[in-house]
């Protein structure tokens, strides 16, 4: 029986890839040191092996149990500023785990892969919308290492055939169901719910970006969108070969950090005027996906607003937090 081997399957958004290909009728097998991830994350049908993708002997062991068709990638370290402080480490788990992987799977004969990257390999793009061709100028080792991935995935395409479909995510959030929310306070979305939780009113940095209101406009993708692009990209991937492609996944359109945060109010409940701090470093002011190239030539595209996004994101937050809930 073949089966997708999903690297990185119980955590936030693989538990969710997992779930979405699942439930469409494909065999999947999750591979999760389960740092980040839980087990409880992972359908009880569905296997688990507990390992990390730079352990070959795990690695071999799992390509020798099962007839791995491809592989789902989303094995990563990816915080940001903890990659400025720890850049040596995410380079090991990002760069040197890839590697790992990928040599792993040409000695196994699996030339299928579909590997997690990041809008943040483009940096500061000084344009309206960001398409694959915008120049990549990341400004994070995190950012480098997801990069440096792609490169890895196109050296091997060249020189040994592996098909190749890289996926640039843009702003996740939200959940398929409130026990699958993102642990972590990482994005905005979690960090406004934080202040709100604690009566605080949410912090907006810098509000004289050359935008329509100021402040920051990003493009917001309900996690289970990202899902369902790793769904569409394996099963492209089946069907063709010779392939090494980019696509931007996002929802094509941009909102500002301020308008979000009036859908966060009046999803939520609470009222709290924003309070505007200094600019964060790096900031870029827009940064909005092109995302005509994947849904023209994977049939995919978004279907949740970025209401239900955050209305799913609150469930799950009230499951952790239940006095979050206004009176």
């Amino acid at each position: 029986m073949k089966v997708w081997l999903v690297a990185g399957g119980a955590g936030y958004i693989g538990s969710h890839v997992v779930k979405a290909m699942y439930d469409a009728g494909e065999n999947v097998v999750v591979l999760d040191d389960l740092s980040t991830g839980a087990e409880h994350n992972v359908p009880d049908r569905v296997p688990l092996i507990v390992g990390n993708i730079l352990d070959e002997h795990t690695l071999a062991g799992v390509f020798e149990d099962h007839q791995v068709e491809g592989v789902v990638n989303l094995v990563a370290r990816t915080q940001v500023g903890e990659s400025v402080e720890l850049p040596l480490a995410h380079y090991h788990q990002n760069v040197e785990g890839f590697r790992v992987l990928l040599a792993a799977m040409q000695r196994a004969g699996v030339r299928k892969l579909v590997y997690s990257s990041s809008a943040s390999v483009y940096g500061m793009p000084d344009v309206d919308l960001v398409t694959e061709d915008t120049p990549c100028a990341p400004m994070s080792p995190y950012g480098q290492t997801k990069l440096i991935g792609e490169w890895l995935g196109e050296a091997a395409h060249h020189a040994f055939g592996m098909d190749v479909i890289n996926l640039r995510y843009f702003n996740v959030a939200g959940a398929a169901a409130p026990h699958m929310t993102d642990k972590r306070v990482l994005n905005l979305v979690p960090m406004v719910f934080e202040k709100l939780t604690a009566g605080l009113p949410p912090e907006i940095f810098g509000d004289d970006y050359s935008t329509p209101d100021g402040t920051c406009v990003r493009d917001y993708i309900h996690v289970a969108d990202i899902a369902s692009a790793h769904l569409a990209a394996t099963r492209f991937l089946r069907e063709q070969h010779g392939v090494a492609r980019t696509f931007n996944v996002g929802q094509g359109r941009g909102l500002s950090v301020r308008e979000l945060i009036e859908v966060i109010t009046m999803v939520t409940g609470h009222t709290a005027e924003p309070v505007v701090t200094a600019r964060r470093p790096g900031d870029p002011a827009k940064v909005v996906a092109d995302a005509t190239p994947i849904q023209r030539e994977l049939g995919w595209t978004a279907r949740h607003s970025v209401v239900d996004m955050v209305a799913s994101a609150w469930q799950g937050w009230c499951l952790r937090h239940p006095e979050a809930r206004p009176a």
